[in-house]
């Protein structure tokens, strides 16, 4: 087995922090954006507290398959942090049998009023999946920036 690899990516959103926060801690927000674009989600469950249990189901836009993800979230430092692993369900993951991975999100609140995620996944099996997880956080990213463009999250 290779050695895990890690994800780290920072994205700027033209958004005030609190809106950011509340984008990623409420369902019916995360619904809104979850997914890269092929594969937007259109199920999430939350329950948002140290040692509580998140699940989303994403969705194929080419042929309705779907994949549900899941994990606990290890810490929730409103506004600022959430730390939660992840992992695939069932067995057809891009490479094998689905490992726990670690998602670290810290929002930082900007002078101009504009929010900098710093976003690290580690523990990725390998090369393939950390080009996977990165094409599909950026279009997820992509989603988010376009979501809080739009009506605010959770509103």
């Amino acid at each position: 087995m290779l050695a895990p690899h890690t994800l780290n990516m920072r994205r700027i959103f033209n958004a005030p922090r609190p809106r950011v926060w509340r984008a990623w801690t409420q369902p019916e927000a995360l619904l809104a954006w979850l997914g890269p674009r092929e594969w937007p989600a259109v199920h999430v469950e939350q329950d948002l507290r140290p040692g509580g249990a998140w699940r989303a189901c994403l969705r194929s836009v080419a042929d309705d398959r779907v994949l549900w993800q899941g994990g606990v979230y290890h810490e929730v430092v409103a506004p600022e942090r959430l730390v939660f692993s992840f992992k695939w369900e069932g067995d057809d993951h891009e490479d094998g049998a689905p490992v726990d991975t670690l998602v670290t999100i810290v929002l930082t609140e900007l002078p101009d009023g504009r929010t900098e995620l710093d976003f690290t996944h580690q523990g990725l099996k390998s090369e393939q999946s950390l080009v996977g997880h990165r094409h599909g956080w950026t279009s997820t990213f992509d989603r988010l920036e376009e979501c809080l463009q739009g009506n605010e999250p959770g509103k």
